[in-house]
């Protein structure tokens, strides 16, 4: 999340054009705000190497599983024809979420230099599917209050329209980080040290 906000801040900047550095808009402070979010609780390789190294392979993907109970429940109670397209996507997903823990674990157990390399990639490919998760209950809920005419029914149309802009434009980006993640580290880790002073 904190690298997607970052991210966002930068569209910010891009909104002002040549402007966005300048002071008075106060885009710079959020983009400068957004990094240090990045680094308050430890930078996202560190979160990463948390989250696929501890919580992942030495939980033995105890709280995948947990996460995975939940969301089959929501997919299984959603009925609903408009959200289909949703539903079948994070069913598919968290499929290939759980061969991928496989793969990885795997590709680890013959390789240690397998957790570094894949950490960074993980935490995102696993955010995105994440996030449609939540996403597809926000629609769900917004489609509940459209029918009982409850509340703003701009806002709740708005959730929905939000929901199909993340499956369709934000979570295809996890195949790119299922395709990193699954790489031999060999690329990164051949390099002699010294040799790092050549790239200067």
């Amino acid at each position: 999340m904190t690298e997607l906000g970052y991210e966002a801040a930068n569209h910010g900047v891009q909104v002002y054009g040549g402007h966005g550095f300048i002071k008075e808009w106060g885009m710079e402070q959020i983009v400068r705000d957004a990094q240090i979010s990045k680094l308050y609780e430890g930078t996202t390789g560190v979160q990463a190497l948390d989250l696929l190294g501890r919580k992942m392979l030495l939980g033995k993907f105890k709280s995948f599983e947990m996460f995975a109970k939940n969301v089959n429940a929501f997919t299984k109670a959603t009925k609903r024809p408009e959200m289909k397209k949703m539903i079948r996507s994070l069913k598919r997903n968290m499929i290939g979420w759980k061969l991928n823990n496989y793969r990885i674990a795997f590709k680890a157990s013959k390789n240690r230099d397998m957790v570094g390399s894949a950490s960074v990639d993980y935490l995102m490919y696993s955010g995105y599917i994440a996030m449609s998760y939540y996403w597809a209950m926000m629609a769900e809920t917004a489609y509940q209050k459209l029918e009982k005419g409850e509340g703003e029914a701009e806002f709740y149309k708005a959730k929905i329209q939000t929901a199909e802009f993340y499956f369709e434009r934000m979570l295809p980006r996890a195949k790119g980080h299922a395709k990193m993640m699954v790489k031999d580290p060999k690329s990164l880790m051949q390099m002699e040290e010294d040799n790092f002073s050549f790239l200067d």
